[in-house]
């Protein structure tokens, strides 16, 4: 399987920062690749009960693995302007030259409104994204910048600290717009797990915007963050989700929702049968590996997957052995 990828996705949401590099080694020992570590200053419920602060984390992960890892994803806009993202990046590559990547997307309320400006419609934030990656390789070209645009200013400076080569940049991206223009202007693409059929326009969107660069999308990364319930028994699969991610089960975009709490009173809704096609839960790894291989036939070559329960060392070590070993490039 030399052409797929299969990491796990750090739920800083869920786990403290010494508790996410210990299971970022362990699952480096069980086969895992890398790690996409969440960028989060609230987790989605409160249950969850963590929040740190990602490139801190991102800097022990890498002392304490050999894998890729980046933000998967963090957003330029609101809590952090381009110009901070883009010098936390380029530090990240320096030290750990050839490994790191920049994930970016245009944010959730969660995250994003706790430093009290307005909150925009998603329209705006795609805007601000798209203008904040401007800003952010004009700094990682190492000349003098300055910038005067819709959203973001920056007066005359540069980066000092940079690496032989910027990090890569990957988008989060799961509309037809977003998708489009990510093939056009990134290094790759980021999205989270759904049908088939909407992955494959995804993909087909990006395949499109890459082309009009003339870049050739079979060949960029394409990454998937999948979540997913394991656990020894069906039931236990099943109360891991309800309990630890039942966001997962909500059916509706959750961008503008502000609070945990708030989240934590939607969750009361939230019944078994809301997972159903959006989240593989069960207790037989050989369904997880199926799900998994449609991901992997339909393009994807990075697959970063999040196991939503506190049994993580369990999975890892089960996953590493049923699972990994068993998928097909």
């Amino acid at each position: 399987m030399s052409d797929v990828q299969i990491g796990m996705a750090a739920a800083l949401e869920q786990f403290s920062p010494r508790e996410s590099i210990e299971l970022a080694a362990l699952a480096e020992q069980h086969g895992f690749s890398g790690q996409m570590a969440a960028d989060h200053f609230q987790p989605w419920v409160p249950a969850q009960g963590e929040a740190s602060f990602v490139w801190s984390v991102l800097a022990s992960l890498a002392e304490n693995t050999a894998g890729d890892l980046g933000p998967g994803v963090t957003c330029p806009s609101f809590r952090l302007h381009p110009a901070m993202v883009a010098q936390a990046a380029a530090t990240l590559e320096a030290t750990y030259p050839g490994r790191t990547w920049l994930g970016i997307g245009s944010g959730e309320a969660l995250n994003e409104h706790i430093v009290g400006g307005y909150w925009p419609e998603a329209p705006e934030r795609v805007r601000r994204m798209f203008e904040a990656l401007e800003v952010i390789r004009k700094l990682f070209s190492g000349k003098d910048v300055k910038h005067s645009g819709e959203f973001f200013k920056l007066h005359n400076t540069r980066l000092w600290t940079l690496p032989d080569a910027p990090p890569p940049i990957y988008i989060a991206s799961a509309g037809p717009y977003t998708s489009r223009k990510t093939g056009e202007l990134a290094d790759g693409i980021i999205t989270p797990g759904a049908s088939i059929e909407k992955l494959e326009g995804i993909l087909d969107n990006f395949g499109k915007g890459a082309r009009k660069a003339d870049k050739d999308p079979d060949t960029m990364p394409k990454l998937l963050q999948v979540h997913l319930s394991w656990a020894a028994t069906d039931e236990e699969a099943l109360s891991n989700a309800i309990e630890q991610w039942p966001n997962g089960g909500m059916k509706f975009p959750k961008a503008d929702v502000r609070s945990p709490f708030d989240f934590e009173q939607m969750a009361k809704l939230v019944r078994p049968e809301d997972f159903e096609g959006r989240m593989v839960i069960s207790a037989d790894p050989d369904k997880h590996r199926a799900a998994l291989q449609r991901f992997v036939d339909a393009g994807f070559n990075r697959i970063y997957l999040h196991n939503v329960g506190r049994n993580q060392k369990e999975w890892l070590e089960t996953f590493g052995r049923e699972v990994i070993p068993k998928l097909t490039a």
